[in-house]
């Protein structure tokens, strides 16, 4: 069985946001950049599947993304770090993501031909929130698609899911192959060990040019949210001064 984990190159969840002069893009100095934390859950399925059967599965690890300036901002040491969970060789596709559609077609060119059996994301990445890109690779390649997937078995050339809808959840089950997205409880993070991490260093790292995409989407500008107005403390033994500048707000 082959399988591409497709990842994200996002900031970190503590990141300082700031923008570029015309406001155009991410002022990215000094920001540190991480594996998108809902992809961190499809590689943690595909590690355990490859633990389960480490001749019979393999998995490669892609990310649309050209290294940054600086260490921090690097998407190699981002896949070396998804390669310590065990998996097989990783793909850089060197080009800037420029929208959602730009990312699915470089990922779908790669993947056209290949034979994977699971192409696996996160439910979206932290950094716009899109959820587009999964769904558009299901499309560009003609294959059925799955989102917010809970749980995943594989067997006799199907994937048995899980996701959640309202009230409830829902099973299915689909033939290979299969593109799924991913939340929180499809497996649980994995933190690589020594071993993993010295011997993701010698596993193949593939960088590939992208093909000729025109994006569907302009970004014209990025604005912060307006500050926060001013507030008053009430200390927590004070509960009817507390209620009494409720009433004389109107909000009870």
């Amino acid at each position: 069985m082959k399988i591409l984990c497709c990842i994200s190159h996002v900031p970190d969840t503590t990141t300082r946001i700031q923008f570029t002069a015309d406001g155009k893009a991410l002022d990215r100095s000094g920001v540190t950049f991480i594996v998108n934390p809902y992809d961190d859950f499809v590689l943690a399925r595909a590690a355990e599947l490859k633990e389960k059967n480490p001749t019979g599965v393999h998995v490669t690890v892609l990310c649309v993304g050209q290294n940054g300036a600086s260490s921090t901002d690097s998407v190699d040491a981002n896949l070396r770090k998804a390669l310590a969970l065990g998996l097989d060789e990783a793909v850089r596709i060197d080009a800037q993501p420029a929208d959602a559609y730009f990312v699915a077609s470089q990922i779908a060119a790669y993947a056209r031909g290949k034979g994977f059996d699971l192409l696996l994301f996160g439910k979206e990445s932290i950094d716009y929130n899109g959820s587009q890109v999964p769904g558009m690779v299901a499309a560009l390649l003609d294959l059925p698609f799955v989102s917010y997937a809970t749980s995943l078995e594989v067997e006799n050339g199907k994937a048995r899911l899980t996701r959640e809808i309202t009230g409830g959840k829902e099973l299915l089950e689909c033939p290979l192959p299969l593109v799924l997205s991913a939340q929180k409880g499809l497996a649980e993070w994995r933190i690589p060990n020594v071993r993993g991490i010295m011997q993701a260093k010698t596993k193949p790292l593939h960088v590939v040019p992208p093909v000729s995409v025109e994006p569907r989407v302009k970004t014209l500008k990025h604005e912060l949210p307006p500050p926060k107005g001013a507030f008053k403390k009430i200390e927590p033994d004070k509960l009817d001064e507390l209620v009494q500048e409720l009433a004389n707000k109107g909000l009870i």
